[in-house]
């Protein structure tokens, strides 16, 4: 008899533990793929530059009507979760062939959804069978992301677990380390995740674990790295603070201040801070991109301690948030003109002079203008962008239907559908548009 397949198990990249041989993919369970916001998916084996031009959509499902969807939506447990107006929906993630979906076009139903009270206009994060998402109406909300505890109905509809006050308008939550991190008008916040430390009451109300207050409103999300939380603030800084709230914090309600900050040339607004190789990258609203040392020691100094950059490089006009990936930084404008462009997160390739800039390594002009943020998202050496009303694949390394010099590169795969967020998990690729439908594309 034949031994059946030896079946190696890994541990890391997806935070659980999978098997290496039906492992395609793993979720994307939140704004910018996870803790370091960078914006990439390394374990995405599916789809890559050999067959991304294959895609095409297997199913839409619908949200509300005449109501965009403003922002990525996130993939956890075999469930997609996207926000529109002031709603949770869940749908269920895959190829479209289950109960809840029919037609041809495949259109999906949802699983579940979960009003809040007050627009959200940030992704939600979903943790450990929770989902975390933060509301204009000064409340974190946490639901049961499976769809069972505190929900009732036909359709299904749910309540929160627990809720927490925060400021208003603000960022996608993060999770690291059994914490929510939160940005809500000028204060980042962190809150017990499992909705047990300072929470209380009936219904349950949390209140923070710490809290940190910035110069200017926080919509920009906060990235966790090494124990470090960094968050972005409308009065133009970056600000590093200790994400287990020990250093520079005191006092009770503790409140905590900065371990560094550096600051940019304009406001930072819903640009979320990119780690990757000790580097946190950073758009800012002076048109430039901005490179730092995360553990705040390369040009940095002072008390209190702050950083200048490592290296800077000048943006055809307001960018999203950055994606990284194997050395590669991507940003995306699209206010003034949509450019997508590459550069060297080194800041050794096409970067000179003191104070350092960069050039990009090759760009790509979409065509077209419009408004709104979109980042970028990068897997398996694709990266994906909206823009030009179609959600287009590029070669990441900048090869593939790329020429010239200065080099610029057309798309490997377009569909004509339009959106601030993308996706790409588990061998397939999300949209959420602004007509208000998720949109799911993957392989023949």
């Amino acid at each position: 008899m034949a031994k059946a397949p030896r079946r190696r198990f890994v541990r890391g990249l997806c935070g659980v533990v999978a098997s290496a041989l039906v492992l395609s993919g793993c979720d994307w369970t939140m704004f910018r793929y996870g803790p370091a916001r960078a914006g990439f998916d390394p374990t995405e084996s599916t789809i890559g530059i050999s067959n991304v031009a294959n895609l095409q959509q297997k199913w839409a499902g619908g949200t509300e009507v005449f109501s965009s969807v403003l922002t990525e939506p996130v993939v956890a447990g075999g469930v997609v979760y996207v926000v529109s107006n002031a709603t949770v929906y869940a749908f269920q993630a895959g190829a479209g062939s289950n109960a809840n979906c029919s037609g041809l076009p495949r259109f999906c139903n949802t699983l579940w959804t979960a009003p809040t009270g007050g627009f959200i206009d940030s992704s939600p994060a979903v943790v450990n069978g929770t989902a975390y998402v933060n509301s204009t109406d000064g409340k974190l909300y946490a639901f049961d992301a499976t769809g069972h505890t505190n929900c009732s109905g036909s359709p299904k509809t749910c309540a929160p677990l627990w809720t927490a006050p925060t400021g208003g308008f603000g960022s996608s939550p993060l999770i690291a380390d059994g914490v929510v991190y939160v940005g809500s008008g000028n204060t980042l916040y962190a809150l017990d995740a499992a909705g047990v430390v300072n929470c209380s009451g009936s219904p349950k109300t949390c209140t923070p674990l710490w809290s940190a207050g910035t110069g200017g409103q926080v919509l920009s999300s906060p990235a966790v790295v090494n124990r470090v939380a960094y968050v972005g603030s409308g009065d133009g800084k970056l600000y590093a603070f200790d994400a287990s709230g020990k250093t520079h914090c005191s006092g009770s309600p503790k409140k905590c201040t900065p371990v560094w900050t550096a600051a940019t040339g304009g406001m930072i607004s819903t640009q979320a801070p990119a780690i990757a190789g000790g580097v946190v990258y950073i758009a800012s609203f002076d048109k430039r991109l901005y490179a730092f040392d995360a553990a705040g020691s390369t040009h940095c100094s002072g008390t209190p301690k702050t950083c200048t950059p490592l290296w800077t490089a000048t943006t055809a006009g307001v960018a999203a948030s950055a994606a990284v990936a194997k050395g590669v930084v991507y940003v995306f404008v699209e206010l003034s003109g949509e450019v997508l462009s590459a550069f060297d997160a080194a800041g050794s390739v096409h970067c000179s002079g003191v104070p350092k800039t960069c050039t990009p390594l090759w760009t790509a002009s979409p065509g077209g203008s419009g408004g709104g943020f979109r980042s970028p998202t990068v897997a398996n050496g694709v990266v994906y962008v909206s823009a030009a009303q179609h959600l287009l694949g590029f070669d990441a390394a900048g090869t593939v239907n790329c020429s010239g010099s200065p080099r610029v590169c057309t798309p490997l795969w377009t569909a004509p559908r339009d959106g601030l967020g993308v996706v790409v998990a588990n061998g397939m690729v999300y949209l959420g548009s602004s007509d208000g439908n998720l949109y799911a594309f993957g392989l023949p």
